[in-house]
């Protein structure tokens, strides 16, 4: 297996690094991970390539998979039409240079997995949405719809491509929980507004799990009914396949645990977990004032199913939320 990553020293990227590695070296297979950055002194582990922009647009190198992580936290900063446009071609540009590097390549990958969020449905408050519901038009959803649609055209070199929309991830190491360690520690933690709003998310050991579980799938031909469906012209016959312009296939998985949380039962679980009090709440209005339309991130919930995870076969191992805090 060799497998390309961009965004390979991110919060993701460096545990998928290190669990695909484990799982072929535990099964006596081979196994090389290649990071793709802009800086090629950049500190990475030592059974870790490295390769740059420049080098990729030279290289004659064959991936057996393009894993496609690239791109700027979008709750990191208050969303300025300068930070706006900072997300979007965090995204583009990573996207474009894979791309590129398909198109001239004698030998394409296998698969291209492409990052995307759940921020794809838009805010649609507590309405069930799995991989065949429609959206709601808002930034989030313009953000990650641009990205998917420029990393769909990686079909048009015959590539096949997994869109992976993953909601919040859990993990004390990084993410939402990191950032909320010290106050809540502190005692100082509490619900976002109403706490009403629905929280969808996935422990990392889970995610990387199902990234792990989509390339074994998908390498093995176990997604023959898919390319079936796609040539027989039903593209929208099952909820996970994309439409595409020729039968390569193009599917997508929602990346969620299957027990989604209001930000109030989130609050009392990350409490309770740190035995820490959590009786104070932050005010929509502030909220509001605080960050901006960014603000909509934490107080518009979004109830989002891995329902095509699910019907794939896949099992999760941290299907609660206080596994996923317990079980690091």
């Amino acid at each position: 297996m060799n497998i390309l990553i961009s965004g390979g020293s991110g919060f993701l990227g460096s545990a998928f690094s290190e669990a695909i590695i484990k799982r072929y070296q535990r099964d006596n297979k081979e196994v090389q991970v290649t990071w793709l950055t802009r800086d090629s002194s950049q500190a990475h582990p030592v059974d870790i390539k490295m390769m740059t922009y420049d080098e990729l647009t030279k290289s004659h190198q064959s991936f057996d998979v393009v894993l496609n992580l690239a791109g700027a936290g979008i709750a990191d900063k208050r969303w300025s039409d300068e930070r706006k446009e900072q997300l979007l071609t965090s995204r583009v540009q990573p996207t474009e240079a894979l791309l590129a590097f398909m198109a001239r390549s004698s030998t394409k990958p296998k698969l291209l997995i492409s990052g995307s969020a759940i921020g794809w449905y838009g805010t649609q408050g507590d309405k069930p949405l799995t991989e065949s519901s429609d959206f709601k038009a808002d930034f989030s959803h313009k953000l990650c719809d641009d990205w998917e649609q420029l990393a769909l055209k990686a079909t048009d070199y015959g590539v096949p491509v997994v869109i992976v929309r993953t909601g919040v991830v859990i993990h004390p190491e990084g993410g939402m929980v990191s950032k909320l360690l010290t106050p809540f520690k502190m005692g100082v933690g509490g619900q976002l507004g109403n706490g009403k709003q629905i929280m969808s998310w996935i422990s990392r050991a889970d995610w990387l799990g199902a990234v792990l579980f989509i390339i074994e799938q998908h390498l093995t031909g176990q997604n023959s009914q898919q390319r079936e469906l796609l040539k027989q012209g039903h593209q929208n016959s099952i909820g996970d396949v994309l439409r595409t312009a020729n039968d390569t296939p193009a599917v997508v998985y929602n990346l969620t645990a299957p027990n989604s949380v209001t930000n109030h039962n989130f609050t009392k679980t990350l409490g309770a977990w740190l035995h820490r009090p959590t009786f104070f709440t932050l005010p929509t209005f502030l909220l509001k004032l605080m960050f901006g339309e960014m603000s909509t991130l934490l107080i518009d919930g979004q109830k989002v199913l891995p329902q095509a995870l699910l019907e794939a076969g896949f099992e999760f191992k941290q299907p609660t939320l206080t596994q996923a805090l317990e079980q690091q």
